[in-house]
């Protein structure tokens, strides 16, 4: 039933993102979007936001699914697997001040280059199958979504969000939390359309996989497994 899933993912967001205003709301600075951590610290950050932990969470479980639907789908590995390791990409830029600070100073660019190439070489030797799985799924909703949280992403909040912006803007009212909290929030309406839109495509690849014809062997498998299992 898409219409109830659409309604639970409405539901979903407005109570995350209610709950985040009624924190800030209730006790300010709770969010946490800019923080000194010494007092030589000219910048500050938010990566200690709960705002950054729930885009992070987002991702992971993207991740997840992604892998999912790799190995439970195998006509749409081509598109599952490029997806997945761009949700751990960007996961791996969401944790570049952890990794720095607490493992090695600039960990997340190699990272990213090693998890890059890796997506990058898949891709391009399975460009065939790639074509092929997405003819089998075209038109996608998911994919839909998924493309309109990247505007939002890498698009959109680079530009609403550069601080020269709200420098002009505010002039010597500027703050920078002012520019962190507009930036954030619109990278965590980003990332819940890349969610939705990723659910929604695991759905869509779940149906494909079920109306898709099995492997005579495979038949044979789930027959000798659902005779055994009459049995008792």
């Amino acid at each position: 039933m898409p219409w109830l899933r659409y309604l639970l993912y409405f539901i979903a967001i407005a109570f995350v993102t209610w709950a985040l205003t009624q924190m800030e709301l209730a006790s300010p600075g709770s969010l946490k979007l800019h923080i000194l951590l010494s007092e030589s610290d000219r910048f500050g950050t938010s990566e200690f936001s709960p705002v950054e932990i729930i885009q992070a969470i987002i991702l992971a479980a993207c991740g997840v699914i992604m892998g999912w639907v790799a190995q439970h789908c195998p006509t749409q590995r081509p598109i599952a697997i490029p997806f997945g390791g761009m949700a751990l990409v960007f996961l791996i830029r969401e944790l570049d001040y952890f990794l720095d600070r607490f493992l090695a100073d600039n960990l997340w660019q190699v990272l990213i280059a090693i998890v890059g190439s890796l997506v990058i070489a898949y891709t391009y030797r399975h460009r065939r199958r790639l074509q092929i799985a997405l003819a089998r799924l075209w038109p996608s909703p998911g994919l839909t979504l998924m493309f309109s949280g990247a505007i939002i992403l890498f698009a959109f909040v680079r530009l609403v969000g550069h601080e020269p912006l709200w420098m002009s803007i505010l002039g010597d009212n500027y703050l920078r939390v002012i520019k962190l909290a507009v930036e954030e929030f619109i990278e965590l309406i980003g990332y819940f359309l890349w969610m939705i839109g990723t659910l929604e495509y695991a759905f869509q690849a779940r149906a494909i996989a079920m109306a898709e014809p099995q492997p005579a062997a495979r038949r044979l498998r789930e027959k000798r497994r659902h005779d055994s299992e009459g049995r008792f």
